[in-house]
């Protein structure tokens, strides 16, 4: 049994609680107020004062399939070997060892979405992992968050430029992608109807396998893309197939703000801490999170890492309020937001009773440049604790 106490709880779902205390026990947040009883046996965490926070989510981070500091042996995100690679998993690919996972916990991070990269137009399975652990399989939380895909310069450019392949161009790009969607469905309506009828299906297919979740809406699809066009693309192949999906990065979602707040498109915007490194988003900065907030579209903010180093997650939702964003909603751009873009808003991104125990003690303001966690806890355990 973990408390924390004399603590200024910014709990995120229910405003701020001033001299609270937080008590966790089997991994789960088990009351949180300013009049909880502690029990005798409990150990303490006196936050003297400071913010108590929940843990901040990376949203969208190649954190151990993209190992920092490793180089190309340590690059595992794309199956660059066809343009179609539904079948793959990150969770297969995962490194514990990554030592950006010791960055995350430094930084308040307990919790990232995993995808694979944006090489492929369809590029595999995401997993959700907390950060702490040294087996995958212990880390993650959802081996299945997700169906990562892709649009714009990424996946044409990995192939149309350097093997001479298809997809060259956007158009090829959304006409590959409805079609292995669309044979994914054909393939499913005949598995289907098969064991309806008590008969042999078709041939195992492991890429049409791959996509039956997508198509049932059990998985979203999670697309990569940055320019105005491209986001009203993945929107549009996404309802012509009545998909469950999020938007990611969307640089220039400020451009089509009032379309994706129409069509209620869930977006994860970032790397914005980046200069713009391609044409497609050369017009990176904190523009889009702070019109989409206006819009009422559903945002969190995300680092891409190691594009951005993910222990910055943090001070991006500080710059944003720099820039006007109304300082609750950048925090739960981080926290709750997060949470419900990867489908954990049950367990996660809140102090609430019933919620996973992961909780951090701040040194200042969270948002601040110049704060520190100074304990980060995952599932109730204290996995960092600061040296001052």
């Amino acid at each position: 049994m973990l408390a924390i106490t004399n603590a200024d709880l910014w709990t995120v779902s229910d405003g701020r609680i001033k001299d609270g205390i937080v008590l966790m026990a089997d991994g789960k947040i088990t009351a949180v107020g300013d009049d909880v009883a502690v029990a005798d046996e409990a150990r303490i965490i006196d936050a003297g004062g400071r913010p108590v926070t929940p843990g901040i989510i990376e949203a969208h981070a190649h954190v151990g399939i993209n190992e920092q500091g490793v180089g190309r042996e340590g690059r595992d995100g794309n199956e660059s070997t066809h343009p179609v690679t539904p079948n793959v998993r990150a969770i297969d690919a995962i490194n514990p060892r990554d030592d950006a996972f010791r960055e995350f916990r430094e930084a308040g991070i307990t919790c990232a979405l995993v995808p694979p990269g944006s090489g492929n137009l369809i590029g595999g399975v995401s997993a959700v992992v907390k950060c702490r652990g040294d087996v995958a399989d212990e880390m993650v939380i959802d081996a299945e968050a997700g169906m990562k895909a892709a649009l714009g310069e990424n996946p044409k450019g990995a192939y149309g430029r350097r093997q001479n392949r298809a997809p060259s161009t956007r158009m090829g790009s959304a006409a590959m992608m409805r079609e292995a969607l669309e044979k994914a469905r054909r393939y499913m309506r005949k598995k289907d109807k098969a064991e309806e009828e008590d008969k042999s299906g078709p041939k195992f297919n492991a890429k049409h396998e791959a996509l039956i979740p997508v198509l049932r809406g059990e998985m979203p699809l999670k697309v990569h893309c940055h320019r105005a066009d491209d986001i009203v693309t993945a929107v549009r192949i996404c309802n012509e197939f009545d998909l469950e999906y999020t938007l990611e990065h969307v640089t220039e979602g400020d451009h089509v703000a009032d379309f994706l707040a129409e069509h209620g498109s869930r977006c994860g915007i970032g790397p914005t801490l980046k200069y713009g490194s391609k044409v497609e988003n050369r017009e990176r900065d904190f523009r889009t999170p702070v019109k989409l907030a206006e819009s009422g579209v559903p945002f969190c903010l995300i680092t891409d890492h190691p594009v951005i180093a993910g222990q910055f997650l943090p001070i991006t939702a500080g710059l944003a309020v720099s820039w006007g964003m109304d300082y609750d909603t950048a925090l739960r751009s981080i926290t709750l937001s997060a949470a419900e873009h990867i489908g954990m808003a049950d367990r996660l991104g809140s102090l609430q009773p019933g919620k996973d125990a992961d909780v951090v003690v701040w040194s200042d303001d969270p948002l601040d440049y110049s704060a520190f966690a100074d304990y980060t806890i995952i599932d109730g355990e204290i996995v960092h604790e600061r040296e001052v």
